[in-house]
């Protein structure tokens, strides 16, 4: 018992004479001060240039993604024009769907994705509905491709981002997208705190 003691003195002494409490805050001016209203409108405004930052990476590195995505459904229209069925994943559906037909559902895909890409690239609303028109597209070519995969006599797992691909980036847009509106609008509901205590 007298060891124990000495050694909970001795931790305290070697932390400062501090409670046990304390070791987990960092050390402050005056946490209880409140702000003054210049000190408030310029923490305003760093949130709102970070916001403004991280609104222009993720939107750019999506976009990115989804130029990526197009130019490999442009590829992949160019090879089954000029050699037909010589994709592995377009041989799969040699017996059952037409060569126009696939071309045809690789440029669907295509405007799935520039649809997203535009809505991506302007946050304004009207342009979340562009989103909104690219998860629609992406989910007809969903119904199209999965339709085709269960007709093969194998299920094929290597062709799965056939149905998904174009689905699966209108989804992560829009959340993407929604989680930078909702960020945006907590930012504007502290502007409008701030200005609701300057009135007072």
């Amino acid at each position: 018992m007298e060891l124990t003691r000495k050694w909970w003195k001795i931790r305290r002494l070697s932390r400062g004479g501090r409670d046990d409490e304390d070791r987990f805050f960092l050390p402050t001016i005056d946490d209880f001060q409140p702000l003054d209203s210049q000190e408030q409108e310029e923490m305003v405004r760093s949130f709102e240039r970070a916001h403004e930052q991280d609104n222009h990476l993720w939107r750019g590195v999506f976009a990115v993604f989804l130029l990526g995505y197009v130019g490999f459904l442009i590829y992949s229209i160019f090879q089954q024009a000029w050699n037909p069925w010589e994709l592995r994943y377009h041989a799969y559906f040699m017996e059952d769907v037409p060569s126009w037909m696939l071309i045809s559902a690789d440029l669907v895909a295509i405007l799935a994705c520039l649809l997203a890409l535009k809505g991506m690239l302007d946050g304004s609303i009207f342009h979340q509905t562009l989103i909104w028109h690219s998860f629609y597209v992406g989910l007809v070519l969903s119904v199209f491709w999965s339709y085709y995969m269960l007709r093969l006599p194998r299920f094929r797992w290597d062709v799965l981002w056939l149905p998904f691909g174009p689905l699966s980036a209108a989804t992560i847009c829009l959340y993407v997208d929604s989680i930078l509106r909702s960020s945006r609008e907590e930012i504007r509901t502290l502007q409008d705190y701030m200005y609701e205590y300057k009135r007072r």
